[in-house]
């Protein structure tokens, strides 16, 4: 059972604090925060005081998810585990006892970060918390019983606590109290066996929108070997459905399909004999199911449709480098050159008629602590440099086979020491309408209902965790 919750900011301020069983210390805040501080980033943020704090993938961690931390109690001494994870520079922690699934306890965090964007808009980043104080305890309040997780579900909360408002802010200002308005009454879908979907739902345009998102991991070395890779999907679903529809998804090769979870209102065994998705969907946006590409799908390997190519040079002492008042510091120099591959592993769900642009391309350039200060310029695009998280952004934007953007710098070090290794590069884009697996969708059904809804589907293909190893000299 989880004990308490916490929410820091992203310097490691506690923002919210909730005990369901004993009170848990906040020393365990400060242990936590003393290992998430020492590193560039955890559970997969940039620095938790950087600038550049929006690459949601990791450059390297040194947080685990789940910790065991020594807590005084009645002049003795317990162990907690302490859950963790991060997201919109915040970090969500859960303090449990004794032995509990992880999984589920992570699984609870994640959802609990998902309500918050429900109802705050995204990102739910600290002053979202902030202004919204009364909803969020109201939230956990319902969202746990006694440490157990209880109501998840957004249709189902959004009936007992209302999205704040403007109405609501002008009231709370007017009266003093809170802007959270709660419902006296339970929400129809509590006991019903659809506890996922309100009753009486309406809309005047119905349609549904599904997004077959595909994201492939992989490390790659400075000359475009890939060294290692993995692919996993997921199915996004908004539906805008009136009334109670009965849908059916089909896959034209359902074979590619490995090691799957689906969303409540799946019926899995049918999905078991027929290999086909039957669901009664919730309310507006959902995750309807996740996946892994099955090993013989990949067996053919994985050529990526970007190369690049980072070079990092050190040099000899430099006296002229700018910024730098030391009479003898090393300095160093770095080259990344971004190629659009015009032949990759992908599918293309349509015909090709001229190069394919690859869209959101950035480049996170993580720096060794012993680098003083850098001076870096590109030719497309922009770049930030951070000097306190030693970390440079480089946001290409578009990329299509006739463009080569450069970036080049050079460094100063701290000293005359040549750093030992050079940190992977974090390289992020996106293709839409292709897939690594080449699963689609072969049709789409809906029964129980007499309208005929518009249906839009679409593939997207986009990158993970994928880093790119650093050559230098």
């Amino acid at each position: 059972m989880i004990q308490s919750i916490f929410i820091l900011s992203p310097t490691g301020q506690v923002l919210i604090e909730r005990h369901f069983r004993a009170k848990t210390p906040r020393s365990v805040c400060e242990s936590f925060w003393e290992s998430a501080s020492v590193s560039l980033n955890h559970h997969g943020g940039v620095s938790t005081t950087s600038t550049l704090a929006t690459d949601p993938h990791t450059l390297y961690d040194t947080v685990p998810p789940i910790m065991e931390i020594s807590v005084e109690d009645h002049g003795g001494s317990i162990a907690l585990y302490l859950f963790s994870i991060l997201r919109d520079g915040l970090s969500y922690l859960a303090a449990c006892p004794g032995e509990i699934s992880p999984l589920l306890v992570i699984e609870f965090l994640h959802k609990l970060a998902d309500v918050f964007v429900d109802y705050f808009g995204s990102p739910a980043d600290e002053s979202a918390i902030k202004d919204n104080f009364s909803t969020v305890y109201q939230l956990l309040e319902e969202m746990l019983d006694y440490g157990w997780p209880l109501t998840t579900e957004p249709n189902a909360l959004q009936a007992m606590i209302r999205p704040p408002s403007v109405m609501g802010k002008i009231q709370s200002v007017v009266t003093g109290g809170s802007n959270a308005i709660v419902s006296d009454a339970l929400p129809s879908g509590t006991i019903s066996n659809m506890p996922w979907r309100r009753a009486g739902v309406k809309h005047h345009t119905n349609e549904i929108y599904i997004d077959i998102i595909e994201e492939i991991d992989a490390i790659v070395d400075s000359v475009g070997n890939v060294i290692s890779f993995d692919v996993a999907g997921s199915i996004q679903v908004q539906s805008n459905l009136s009334g109670i529809p009965d849908l059916l998804l089909t896959f034209k090769d359902p074979s590619v399909i490995d090691d799957c979870s689906f969303h409540p209102c799946v019926r899995y065994s049918r999905f078991e004999m027929e290999k086909v998705i039957s669901f009664v969907p919730p309310d507006g946006n959902f995750k309807l199911m996740r996946y892994r590409v099955t090993p013989n799908t990949l067996q053919m390997g994985f050529n990526p449709p970007i190369l690049c190519s980072p070079q990092l040079v050190y040099g000899n002492t430099d006296k002229s480098f700018k910024g730098d008042s030391s009479s003898s510091a090393l300095s160093g120099s770095i080259i990344v050159d971004i190629t659009a591959r015009s032949i990759s592993s992908l599918f293309y769900l349509t015909q090709k008629k001229a190069s394919v642009e690859i869209e959101d391309v950035t480049v996170t350039i993580p720096f060794h602590k012993c680098v003083k200060t850098a001076n870096l310029s590109v030719d497309m695009g922009q770049v930030l440099y951070d000097e306190a998280g030693k970390v440079a952004k480089w946001v290409i934007g578009n990329l299509d086979e006739r463009k080569r953007p450069r970036l080049t710098g050079t460094m100063a070090l701290d000293g005359n020491k040549r750093p030992d290794e050079n940190t992977p590069l974090s390289l992020t884009w996106k293709i839409p309408l292709s897939s690594m697996s080449g699963l689609s969708v072969g049709g789409l059904s809906v029964t129980h209902e007499t309208y005929k809804p518009y249906k839009g589907v679409r593939n997207i293909a986009k990158s993970g965790r994928f880093q790119v190893r650093c050559a230098s000299n």
